[in-house]
């Protein structure tokens, strides 16, 4: 890590701006993203939003009215079901609460907004990518829009099937359906359109500036860590090891480091130690002193 700075941390106030701020603009991103991509494309790709637009194209209702006839229900179903798990934070549950009206309101407010592309696998992919964008905003402020993720957790409590199942099921089923009422290639477009929501939701959370780990194994331990701390000026950690066949106790160095500096850590290594054993791996996400904070 770097060296210590002084850093002000948010006083409880400031926190809750901040969260709220997130989920609102998140919800947001996700409405508009809705919007412009995935309903005038009919790209159904699961959840809430996904049997609205189904809902639409069948029955002509407006989007957002069926987003809040199944969103705030649910998050009822939840307070009821899911008991102390959505409320034991008090500030969780208000989030979601949140953006369970905050999202269909801005669906409604920029329903009349023209369509960004008129092909659907355009749509499915940018879509996917500003639906998974708005919602890895809101889940960074430890909150939900909540839907069918509170179904899924619903579903999750009194089956003892696994959360990643019950979403799975969930938005299955929105995309089965899909498929039946726009027909196959669509309920591909719907996968296209989840399988792009997901990846950039775990972008947003780990970030795509993967830092690198690594191991050091040396007979020259003391002089390879007063290297790593005075010429990349990152914190190295020391840690007991013992040779598999030997049993013979030897220290083990580990040392977080940015991607542009691994090359200038295995010279310092390689210079002192030609000998050394060095395991550089990913690490997609680190929080602390000289990467992040949250």
């Amino acid at each position: 890590m770097k060296r210590r700075r002084d850093q002000q941390p948010l006083n409880p106030f400031s926190r809750i701006v901040y969260e709220f701020a997130h989920v609102l603009v998140g919800s947001a991103i996700v409405a508009i993203s809705f919007n412009i991509f995935l309903l005038p494309n009919r790209i159904a790709s699961g959840g809430v939003s996904g049997i609205s637009t189904i809902v639409e194209a069948t029955f002509g209702f407006e989007p957002a009215y069926t987003q809040w006839a199944f969103n705030i229900p649910l998050f009822l179903a939840g307070l009821i079901f899911l008991g102390g798990s959505l409320v034991g934070s008090l500030m969780y549950g208000l989030k979601t609460l949140t953006g369970t009206i905050f999202l269909p309101a801005v669906v409604f407010m920029t329903r009349n907004l023209e369509p960004a592309t008129a092909d659907p696998l355009l749509a499915a992919i940018f879509g996917g990518i500003g639906v998974g964008l708005g919602l890895g905003i809101v889940f960074r402020s430890h909150s939900s829009t909540g839907g069918t993720d509170l179904a899924a957790q619903i579903v999750n409590k009194y089956t003892g099937m696994s959360l990643g199942v019950c979403v799975f099921l969930m938005d299955g089923l929105v995309v089965i359906t899909a498929a039946i009422a726009f027909g196959f290639e669509f309920a591909l477009y719907a996968l296209i359109g989840l399988f792009a929501t997901g990846k950039t939701i775990d972008i947003v959370q780990t970030g795509i500036g993967y830092s690198k780990m690594a191991i050091i194994i040396s007979d020259y331990e003391e002089e390879v860590r007063q290297g790593l701390l005075t010429q990349v000026d990152r914190g190295v950690t020391k840690l007991k090891g013992y040779g598999g066949y030997t049993n013979h106790e030897k220290p083990v160095l580990m040392c977080v480091v940015g991607r542009n500096e691994v090359t200038k850590l295995k010279q310092i290594v390689q210079t002192i130690d030609p000998q050394a054993f060095v395991v550089v791996s990913h690490a997609s996400e680190v929080l602390g002193e000289g990467f992040k904070n949250d």
